[in-house]
């Protein structure tokens, strides 16, 4: 059965002052996850030596990896990552918009690429949304616009996930709950987990949405010594199996209510 996992890995370094994207790796492999979507990612950056976190997890998980920098100065890059040993393309990668007025808040970004699992192309869109209410929702409403799950190739299945900074009480959480299936609501039995921060998770902002098509078998927090350690967020695992849809797959903006 297929699974996706999501997983804010702050930049490699654990609660224990250590970078590691080994490790990172290490926690992701126990699960052996068909597509993984990362955030926070440091690409040729000084601070965490130069090393391209993207790439250095994908080789040790064997996998392809499609890369988008939400933020780049000179030659250093900071984003967000959707690795797959599947077979797979990337749509598009492109930043969100921001607020008028604050130019300096962190760029935000979102890359889209369709991934083949067991025949049929699946839509993954993979995020990291910022830190303030009204970003956020303007945020939301350009991923649910005609740009991205409202384009006519985004076609259901479709998955989109991340660290949305966003908790179930949020209007950002509830305008996306209003498109799209949270994957925590529907799995059996229903206990939704926290995943930041790692050591004692109180909050839940990371996030798995899926379209009709997706069928959810169950979501784990997960929650080893390893991962406890490895970022300040848990990873979010989600096993689905995909239902065969009828011909008539409708755009993703019409997926329900």
């Amino acid at each position: 059965m297929p699974r996706i996992l999501t997983y804010n890995v702050h930049r490699c370094l654990g609660t224990d002052g250590r970078l590691s994207p080994a490790r990172i790796a290490d926690v992701v492999a126990a699960y052996e996850p068909d597509v993984v979507a990362l955030q926070e990612l440091d690409v040729g950056r000084v601070r965490t030596g130069g090393v391209d976190q993207a790439h250095a997890i994908a080789q040790a998980l064997g996998m392809h990896v499609h890369f988008h920098a939400s933020m780049r100065v000179l030659e250093e890059q900071y984003g967000n990552a959707i690795l797959t040993h599947r077979p797979t393309k990337l749509i598009k990668a492109e930043p969100l918009p921001g607020l008028a007025g604050k130019p300096g808040l962190e760029p935000r970004g979102a890359l889209w690429a369709s991934v083949n699992i067991g025949g049929v192309d699946v839509q993954i869109i993979n995020t990291h949304l910022g830190l303030r209410r009204h970003e956020r929702l303007a945020q939301v409403n350009a991923l649910l616009g005609p740009h991205w799950l409202g384009h006519p190739s985004c076609r259901e299945p479709a998955i989109l996930l991340g660290d949305l900074n966003a908790t179930p009480r949020s209007r950002a959480y509830q305008r996306l709950a209003s498109h799209l299936w949270d994957a925590q609501a529907l799995a059996r039995p229903s206990k939704p987990r926290a995943t930041f921060p790692s050591r004692l998770p109180m909050l839940r902002i990371d996030h798995v949405f899926v379209s009709r098509g997706i069928a959810v078998q169950r979501v784990e927090a997960v929650r080893t010594p390893l991962a406890r350690v490895a970022s300040d967020h848990l990873p979010l695992l989600v096993e689905f199996h995909i239902v065969r849809a009828k011909a008539h797959q409708a755009s993703m903006g019409h997926a329900h209510g």
